[in-house]
């Protein structure tokens, strides 16, 4: 858990590597503390056919083949993400052509590519060695940098928002988009890698010349956009500048520990060129701004190729002899290991210094790492050991929840529960029918649910609930599925029987189901009720589930990246006392992403509430998890679901 891996780069004073040195020669400190190099592999690599293979590389055709062809050691893997969200129409066609004449020329026979856009799902990216097709891709690639014509679903919900919110969700895509490539890099490869990031950097905000009220309209209404000198000496825009790029360097700080973590060295290639602004002329923006602009996206390039240990390729019209730099560094280098001495569990940065002891040469190595969290820690040992227990059974437990298969069933349900007054708990049950298939007729009534006829009892057959919900047929139109449909009621904690009959219209049984239960005791020192998730489409929506106290909470667990999602979970905790709850997104691996804020409980027993908009999220699958933390203990809830 304490084993650190980092590559090291030594040149001469002429620039060439040198390929000679032992391990002896290394000498490594963390936080000023040396530490012992325990592994030691020099690799050179160029490219070129598979040692000892006789034809062409093996193609990748699946992804088996691109796991176990990543991996080898004398395999490069070269990741390119075109941000189109941040580079303009006219930079990218001008720097298309070079990057991918990188592509035809630089790269070797044996390299994997990927090529990922900001909206790109994650299962759609495959590393391969069709270098033709990544070329051809590469040709097509068109920058949207301040152009605002929604091209898919995602964007029509949010068009006619401010250009500063929509700038907002583009930064939070594409740095999202960015760590979901790196996460998949740093699991198909030990070594080096390398990410191409094709963009022209980053802005927390805009000029007030381009702070329209509707992105789609225009700078109708914005009294700024006639004044090229509007905002310069102002305090107020100063400090609104300043607490952005404050914000900014903790959301590129988040990429950059993601790439430490993963070796994955990033090499930021600024489509510009020799740039001289940031914006157009049509812009009308005073010079002024337009260079603290300017400087500043081109210093986000830098701090990610800094602090990832790549490079920073700005201010060149010659991309591709720039770009052979990354070829270099991928080629010839250094990998050491070591086991900390400081180890534990901080969650701080350590840095990190390489040294060689022959003079005169120069060395390059990552910085530093941002060490475990104690949660990341246990994550990491339940992997590591599938034995043991903890937090990585309980997301195995809960994706697997999201992965049933429906088989025959017609309906599927929900189960909550709360702490009841009286010491036991409350249940809820919701079900709703399964969507039926494409292109079945819904037009007889007969095999449509109507209502579910439930009975819950103690082990002892002691009956908690038993009747049909709803209890009256549904007024619908024949063939119309009625639901999502509640039911709550007390249960004592412990096992519990329940057994669903799924009836139609005219109470002929559809499907019937019996299982067990468990009913958690809630009166212990800190302990979470059920999350209860909610779905809002737009934002009128989402303000109507907040006004109401007790909406009937969703089943389903597959959304769209339109959809924003509202959970409310209630934390209990001894006496009066009200638990601090705290909330994270996990990938499907159970790793952290982002912390999520949280509205904490008024009172003891009322339920937090947290959002989380989806339109940042590649598709695939993710956990929430939620955490109370009290007196007497701790409790923890994970909730899966899947973006489509």
């Amino acid at each position: 858990m304490n084993f650190v891996r980092v590559d090291v780069i030594v040149t001469d004073k002429a620039g060439n590597f040198v390929m000679d040195l032992t391990q002896d020669d290394f000498e490594v400190t963390e936080s000023n503390a040396p530490q012992k190099v325990e592994t030691f592999k020099r690799v050179d690599l160029d490219g070129g056919l598979i040692p000892g293979s006789d034809g062409p590389a093996r193609a990748i055709r699946s992804d088996i083949d691109e796991e176990t062809e990543a991996a080898r050691d004398d395999v490069r893997l070269f990741g390119i993400f075109l941000d189109d969200y941040h580079v303009r129409r006219g930079a990218s066609m001008v720097a298309r052509d070079q990057i991918a004449r990188f592509v035809e020329t630089q790269l070797g026979p044996s390299d994997m590519v990927g090529l990922m856009y900001p909206l790109t799902p994650l299962d759609a990216v495959r590393f391969t060695r069709n270098h033709d097709a990544i070329e051809g891709a590469l040709h097509q690639f068109l920058g949207r940098k301040f152009e605002y014509d929604p091209k898919n679903d995602l964007e029509r919900k949010y068009a006619y928002y401010p250009t500063e919110t929509v700038e907002k969700i583009r930064n939070d895509v594409s740095l999202s988009a960015l760590k979901a490539m790196i996460i998949h890099m740093g699991g198909l490869k030990e070594g080096r890698k390398a990410l191409i990031l094709v963009s022209e950097g980053y802005s927390g905000m805009l000029p007030p010349q381009m702070r329209n009220e509707c992105a789609q309209c225009g700078n109708v209404g914005n009294p700024a956009a006639g004044n090229p000198m509007a905002g310069q000496g102002s305090a107020t825009e100063d400090r609104a500048q300043w607490i952005s790029s404050n914000n900014m360097d903790m959301d590129l700080r988040d990429v950059t520990d993601f790439a430490n973590k993963n070796n994955v060295a990033i090499y930021a290639v600024d489509p510009r060129g020799l740039a001289t602004s940031e914006f157009d002329i049509g812009d009308n923006i005073g010079s002024q701004t337009d260079r603290t602009y300017l400087n500043s996206t081109m210093e986000t390039l830098r701090s990610l190729a800094l602090q990832s240990d790549g490079r920073a390729i700005v201010n060149r019209n010659d991309l591709v002899m720039g770009m052979k730099q990354i070829l270099r560094d991928t080629s010839g280098y250094y990998l050491l290991g070591y086991n900390s001495t400081l180890g534990g569990t901080d969650g701080k940065f350590h840095p990190i210094k390489v040294r060689v002891k022959r003079p005169g040469l120069q060395v390059r190595a990552r910085p530093g790492y941002w060490a475990m969290t104690k949660e990341d820690a246990a994550r990491y040992e339940a992997i590591a050991n599938p034995k043991a227990s903890g937090p990585p059974k309980a997301v195995e437990s809960a994706l697997a929840a999201i992965n049933q298969p429906t088989r025959v069933r017609v309906i599927r349900t929900w189960i909550g529960t709360e702490r009841a007054p009286d010491g036991r708990t409350n249940v809820t049950l919701v079900w709703e029918a399964v969507p039926r298939t494409a292109g079945v007729s819904t037009a007889r009534s007969g095999d449509i649910p109507s209502r579910v006829n439930v009975i819950a009892a103690g082990p002892d057959g002691s009956p908690y609930f038993r009747g049909r919900v709803p209890s009256v047929a549904p007024t619908a139109s024949p063939g119309t599925a009625t639901g999502p449909s509640r039911i709550v009621f007390a249960a004592k904690p412990g096992q519990m029987q329940l057994r669903l009959a799924v009836e139609d219209a005219g109470q002929s049984v559809l499907d019937s189901e019996q299982r067990d239960v468990a009913i958690p005791d809630l009166t212990a020192a800190v302990s979470l009720g059920t999350p209860a998730v909610f779905r809002a489409r737009t934002a009128r929506d989402l303000q109507v589930l907040k006004s109401d106290p007790d909406p009937v909470p969703l089943v389903a667990r597959e959304f769209s990246r339109t959809d924003r999602l509202l959970i409310r979970v209630a934390a209990y905790g001894p006496g009066t006392s009200v638990p601090k709850v705290t909330a994270r997104l996990l990938n499907r691996a159970g790793q952290s992403m982002n912390d999520l804020p949280v509205t904490a409980p008024a009172a003891p027993g009322e339920r937090a509430e947290l959002e989380l908009a989806l339109g940042p999220i590649s598709a695939g699958e993710y956990l929430i998890e939620i955490n109370a933390s009290g007196e007497g203990g701790e409790a923890q809830q994970l909730v899966a679901f899947r973006v489509l």
